[in-house]
């Protein structure tokens, strides 16, 4: 894992330059800061306030400038590559370029993210002179992106001073990796090229200090939480999506291996739990879990949540069964038992550790998911030219995975039957529950595959998703990526139906492999098919992991409009009731 992943450590550039090479500019400063917190690759869209900083950071060597289709895709592809590599990075112009990557922001922070978004401000000498600049809402106010920015970045930079440049840069910059939020550092565009002794010298490393817990409530935190689960008869852990940000993951397994105890995971933490493990039961989502995992967890006596996050999503319309005085509660810094005491600046990752040393082995619970379970369905063999059916598109696409492949799963019906992939040891898990933006993962899968290309993205994108941001495909095919994307033409947006139908869900449909091939124009490599039937499927799977295996692929798949998931029929209805729920009496 990249430097930006290991607080407590020194950041530090993987090669070092020769001394006094440093060209003592704002904007030099900054591409080695990035560099040595383990970005290679900053997604951009170019705007004239940004111009002069995107030659410096085009000048670091060890940083690539990757220009995109528009902001909020630059915004989501640093989202992605963030999940990949720890911390993601976008540079937009003023105002136009900040407020259109603003939606991609607030996701990242909804995830937890580090991402620095960077934005080129005006001039320096126009701050407090009561005029207006173009790429503004036409008032002398130049707060107007700040303000929004304030919400949902753990730290904003308005850097339009150059004695004061270095100090807000390094805390945005560490603050971000601290807090694990994405942050805003806004340049004034005639600044990034000016030399200051302040950037006199290399970019000192700078040290992230370890975060420790309060050893008297670690103690204490340990002591009532194994009382309390060394009383119980069938415990259970499940693992949820702050586990990433506490990096606890290993302290998790850890745990799992030591107690004995069935390991689930939340839907939104999937990807952060080995579902190999031998403990593992599957994903607990109440009313629509894996068979027999909800049963299990629902039905247990006390129940460890491990960085959970409950929405209105992840309940199912706020339907879990789950009791507050039989659950434990390990969120990153604190740890809550049942209706007990609360025990604040307890680490996560430090509180798991202590614990196993203090837990019987207590395998009861797991047993007795072994005895009730049966192995689910396999789908029905599919008639010649039988029109495909969701349930055997994903059969196959479970077979194409490995340890060298990664999943992003985009908002929608592709959240519900990605869920049920089993995940091979060392295969990547992505998607954005809590934020549930439509069009995320085009975005996304850019900035994972320039992350981690090591991996294969497989992406599973709905037509309605799709038609928001489509044009990134370009830059997919610009930076050589071999993603295999599938394209699940439905005709519209399917999660949307299932929670409340209207004509506004249906979209127009396109000729999507005509789009691409458009888009590829001959540039590339990019191959494309259109798939109605198993036999199309397995052709096409064939030669996108044969002989096209080194090319964007991007196979449409055609399914009837009605063909979802169970799980997405049981869970609209309930998120349906959860929002139609009448006001109440005043």
């Amino acid at each position: 894992m990249e430097a930006a992943n290991q607080i407590g450590s020194v950041l530090h550039p993987k090669k070092a330059h020769a001394a006094g090479s440093c060209s003592g500019t704002l904007g030099s400063h900054l591409a080695r800061r990035l560099v040595e917190i383990g970005v290679r690759d900053v997604f951009s869209v170019p705007g004239d306030f940004n111009l002069a900083l995107l030659d410096h950071l085009i000048a670091e060597p060890e940083l690539n400038l990757i220009g995109c289709c528009n902001e909020l895709n630059a915004g989501y592809a640093a989202d992605g590559y963030a999940r990949a590599k720890g911390v993601g990075a976008c540079v937009v112009t003023f105002t136009v370029g900040g407020l259109s990557v603003l939606n991609a922001i607030a996701g990242a922070y909804s995830e937890n993210l580090p991402v620095i978004c960077i934005v080129g401000g005006p001039n320096s000498n126009d701050y407090g002179t009561n005029r207006i600049l173009h790429h503004t809402i036409g008032l002398p106010d130049f707060t107007q992106e700040l303000r929004c920015f304030q919400t949902i970045t753990c730290f904003q930079a308005v850097v339009n001073h150059l004695d004061d440049a270095h100090e807000l840069l390094d805390t945005a910059i560490s603050t971000a990796l601290k807090e694990s939020k994405p942050a805003y550092i806004s340049i004034s565009c005639n600044l990034p090229g000016i030399p200051h002794p302040t950037f006199a010298r290399e970019p000192v490393p700078f040290f992230l200090a370890p975060k420790v817990s309060n050893h008297l409530a670690l103690e204490a935190a340990v002591e009532a939480a194994a009382n309390f689960l060394n009383k119980a008869v069938k415990p259970v852990l499940v693992g949820g999506p702050k586990l990433r940000v506490a990096k606890a993951k290993e302290a998790f397994v850890d745990l799992v291996n030591t107690s004995g105890y069935p390991v689930a995971v939340m839907p939104s933490g999937k990807g952060l739990v080995p579902e190999r493990h031998p403990h593992f039961i599957g994903t607990y989502w109440g009313a629509v879990s894996t068979s027999y995992c909800g049963e299990i967890v629902e039905s247990a006596d006390v129940y460890v949540f491990v960085g959970p996050i409950f929405n209105d999503y992840s309940s199912v319309g706020y339907s879990l069964l789950v009791k507050k005085e039989k659950a434990i509660m390990v969120q990153p810094n604190r740890v809550t038992i049942g209706d007990g005491p609360s025990f604040g600046w307890v680490f996560m990752a430090d509180f798991l550790t202590a614990l196993a040393k203090k837990l019987k082995r207590n395998s009861t619970a797991l047993e007795n998911y072994r005895r009730i379970f049966v192995p689910p369905g396999i789908p029905l063999k599919s008639g010649k030219d039988e029109p495909l059916r969701v349930n055997v598109l994903f059969k196959h696409i479970q077979n194409i995975l490995s340890g060298d492949t990664a999943v992003i799963a985009e908002t929608g019906d592709s959240w519900f039957n990605c869920q049920k992939l089993r995940l091979p040891e060392n295969c990547g898990y992505e998607f954005q529950m809590q934020y549930g933006s439509i069009g995320w993962s085009v975005g996304a899968t850019l900035g994972y595959a320039q992350a981690a290309q090591d991996k294969r993205v497989i992406a599973c994108i709905g037509d309605g998703s799709f038609q928001v941001t489509a044009q990134d495909i370009s830059t997919m095919i610009r930076c050589g990526q071999r993603t295999i994307i599938f394209l699940i033409n439905n005709g519209g947006y399917t999660i949307e139906v299932e929670i409340h139908d209207g004509p506004y869900n249906v979209i127009k449909n396109w000729d999507y492999t005509g789009l691409v091939n458009a888009i590829h124009n001959g540039e590339g490599k990019c191959w494309t098919a259109k798939v109605r039937t198993e036999d199309e499927l397995t052709e096409a799977i064939a030669r996108a992991t044969g002989d096209k295996k080194d090319s964007l692929c991007f196979i449409e798949v055609f399914v009837h409009k009605d063909d979802t998931s169970k799980e997405l029929l049981e869970w609209g209805s309930r998120v349906s009731a959860a929002n139609s729920r009448p006001p109440n009496p005043q």
